[in-house]
């Protein structure tokens, strides 16, 4: 489907002779650089820092495991609210904020850009006050329904309790992040997960273990530590953003909420946190159908899914780096820009995830050996991965499409996609129970879901007009003394 192409008025005297320009404009990179390197150029901060994110998540489990196999199930337990508390507010609205801050600097306007940061951090406030009340009032009947009981539920629950306590810390942290990576600013962000990281290993460990004088606080300290951690980033950040050094500043002094400003982040980060909650559910759903199978399949599947999360981070570096270049071209009616960004950054990340997972599904035993000896579980994984991990290609390029959306302020069709996915597992895999078809086919549907992922929001991409409605452009004249 094509998209009408905004033209950049010109101005003319009176007998609609052009006027020479007196000084040429500035070039914006993500406007007028070439794009495979902007986009290159942006993506490798993102690569470096989810990178330390991954390895958060190893070391976490490291030393959890010295408090015990209980410890270890209540993190497997709080796991997934974390997750949806950083998706929702890093990709989704994250993304939402980002998108509209870049189409405003792309259109030239930077009053409508600071105005649109303050209510990002409005938002903000509100949505992590929503998660502090809604964990500290549900959570342990939430941790229950997942199997919660006992110590193990004893101990997810101080974990959530001190994490959640401080539910707006998190969303500050994503927001500030955000609103600088829709100015184009990928390093900031950057260096300071990097440096989150860092801190939230040190701490977690001294305050969950225990180290000289400090206690062992368990759960709580780990939570603790990791919440200590997001603070001192979100204060960096903000003073960052609020000293001026960015290119857009909040403006607080004389705040008055415009319902344009929440409605421009709202109509993609409303709806793309959809996307986060969909992906979780589909997990728990397919979990829980594979854990009918025995432990070794579970555990095999579990390994799968770890290389799965690590590749899944190149095509959230590349996706993230496509939101502000993408919105500012859509800011300035340069939508055949923006479609090419995508392509382009899609290509990479269906490229490069598909080549890393179709080598790890040749040669499983490169990954499986990292994680277990035991035969049946070694057996599961390799099956898994032989079928599945050529298919995280499609992962890589719906990972693109769906942020590349969210930059047009297009994010419905992705969504849907995420949406067809839920209904293809659920319907398929109560099938597949009903006929008592072994594990082996369990991972096939794993592998059509992520093509039809795939697939999907490609052509919503293909198939959404991006650009405004086709129009005579009015002619600019000047007025002569």
């Amino acid at each position: 489907m094509s998209d009408a192409v905004v033209a950049e008025p010109r101005l003319v005297d009176a007998d609609k002779q052009p006027l020479p320009s007196l000084k040429a404009p500035a070039k914006n990179p993500l406007l007028d650089h070439p794009i495979l390197p902007t986009i290159l150029r942006l993506a490798w901060p993102n690569v470096v820092a989810l990178t330390a994110g991954a390895v958060v998540v190893i070391f976490e489990t490291t030393y959890v495991g010295r408090l015990g196999t209980e410890a270890l199930a209540a993190m497997a337990l709080v796991f997934p609210f974390v997750m949806l508390t950083m998706t929702m507010s890093g990709g989704a609205m994250g993304g939402g904020v980002s998108s509209a801050i870049a189409r405003a600097l792309g259109a030239g306007d930077r009053a409508r850009a600071d105005t649109l940061a303050g209510h990002a951090l409005l938002i903000a406030i509100c949505f992590g006050l929503t998660f502090t009340v809604g964990m500290l009032t549900f959570g342990s009947m939430l941790l229950q329904l997942l199997g919660g009981r006992g110590n193990v539920l004893s101990q997810a629950q101080g974990y959530i309790t001190v994490f959640f306590a401080g539910g707006v810390i998190p969303w500050l942290l994503n927001t500030f992040a955000a609103i600088l990576r829709g100015t184009g600013n990928m390093k900031m962000p950057s260096a300071m997960q990097m440096a989150g990281a860092a801190l939230q290993v040190v701490l977690g460990g001294v305050l969950g273990l225990g180290f000289g004088p400090i206690p062992q606080f368990g759960m709580p300290g780990v939570a603790a530590g990791t919440l200590i951690a997001f603070t001192i980033g979100t204060g960096v950040m903000g003073w960052y953003v609020f000293s001026g050094r960015a290119r857009v500043r909040p403006q607080i002094k004389g705040f008055r909420i415009q319902r344009g400003m929440f409605f421009d982040i709202l109509k993609v980060g409303a709806i793309a946190c959809f996307n986060p909650l969909q992906g979780v559910l589909t997990l728990l759903i397919f979990t829980h159908m594979l854990a009918q199978y025995g432990t070794a399949v579970l555990a095999g599947y579990g390994i799968g899914a770890r290389l799965e999360f690590m590749l899944s981070t190149l095509a959230f570096a590349v996706g993230i780096a496509s939101v502000p270049i993408v919105g500012m071209a859509i800011g300035a009616g340069r939508i055949a820009r923006a479609r090419r960004v995508t392509w382009t950054g899609s290509v990479i990340a269906f490229g490069v995830v598909g080549l890393l997972g179709t080598l790890i599904a040749i040669f499983p035993d490169a990954w499986v050996s990292l994680f277990t000896n035991d035969a049946g579980v070694r057996a599961a994984s390799r099956t898994y991965l032989a079928t599945c991990a050529p298919m995280y290609a499609f992962l890589g390029l719906s990972t693109v499409a769906y942020f590349a959306s969210q930059g047009a302020a297009k994010v419905l069709g992705p969504v849907l996609a995420q949406t067809a996915r839920l209904v293809f597992v659920s319907v398929g895999g109560w099938w597949l129970l009903s006929i008592d078809a072994s594990a082996t086919s369990f991972f096939w549907l794993a592998a059509a879901s992520m093509v039809l992922l795939g697939v999907l929001s490609a052509l919503s991409v293909l198939l959404t007009p991006w650009g405004p409605k086709a129009g005579p452009v009015p002619e600019v004249r000047p007025v002569l003394s």
